[in-house]
């Protein structure tokens, strides 16, 4: 028996997170009865699940990829706006696969994605702690006083983000590249960041996750991780 999200999650349909909300926004059916509260168990031989009036089930293969995304892509598996999302990037359909965390449409670089719930898990709750490596491009030359702020934690929603590493990688003739390293996933949130320091994103790349990079791919390529860049990025978890 497991935690109805988790087997969610586990059958490659979302996130934990997310599997959550499809429970708590009515989405969800178990041997036909519609579940809408946490707390619930299932027998993956047992029991009938439904996501949006869809039986599902896991797979024996698990799939992990890697997208060095455009700008111009939404990180989701569908939009609401019928804006092109990642997965029309990639070439696969053999198993059902969505973005590990998010990369927000005006940015570009390192996306996972995978069929693998308990990886994705791994990859974004903040808990585990997987570093995420941002190149921006502001315009000016931040302050000292501007890069102290990035590195103590900025107020977003109330809430004081963890502490960063900020460094200043190169300046050009009106900009500048920062780094920035962050541990969370919040929604936009090296964007807000440089926004509550007064501070103008020209470019935003992510360009490490943990111990991956991009490395030689080009934008709008992926590959299939190897196994031990999928091991090096399970044992950073644990």
């Amino acid at each position: 028996m497991e935690r109805l999200q988790k087997y969610i999650a586990e059958c490659g349909i979302a996130s934990r997170r997310a599997a959550e909300e499809l429970i708590k926004n009515g989405k969800v059916t178990v041997n036909g009865k519609l579940i809408t509260e946490m707390g619930v168990s299932v027998d993956e031989t047992k029991d009938a699940v439904k996501v949006n009036g869809k039986i599902i089930k896991k797979s024996n293969t698990k799939v992990y990829i890697m997208l060095n995304k455009p700008e111009g892509y939404v990180s989701t598996a569908k939009d609401q706006f019928d804006r092109p999302t990642v997965l029309d990037l990639i070439d696969y359909n053999k198993e059902r696969i969505v973005p590990v965390g998010r990369l927000d449409y005006n940015s570009r670089g390192l996306l996972l994605l995978s069929n693998d719930g308990d990886f994705i898990y791994k990859m974004t709750h903040p808990k585990h702690h997987i570093s995420k490596t941002y190149e921006v491009k502001v315009k000016g030359i931040p302050t000292d006083d501007q890069m102290a702020r990035l590195r103590n934690g900025i107020i977003l929603d109330g809430k004081k983000t963890e502490k960063a590493q900020v460094k200043i990688k190169r300046m050009l003739d009106k900009n500048s590249i920062i780094e920035i390293v962050i541990h969370e996933g919040r929604n936009r949130q090296v964007r807000r960041m440089c926004d509550k320091v007064g501070l103008t994103v020209v470019t935003l790349t992510r360009t490490k996750i943990g111990t991956l990079t991009l490395g030689l791919l080009k934008e709008g390529e992926h590959r299939s991780l190897r196994s031990e860049e999928i091991k090096r990025l399970q044992d950073l978890a644990n």
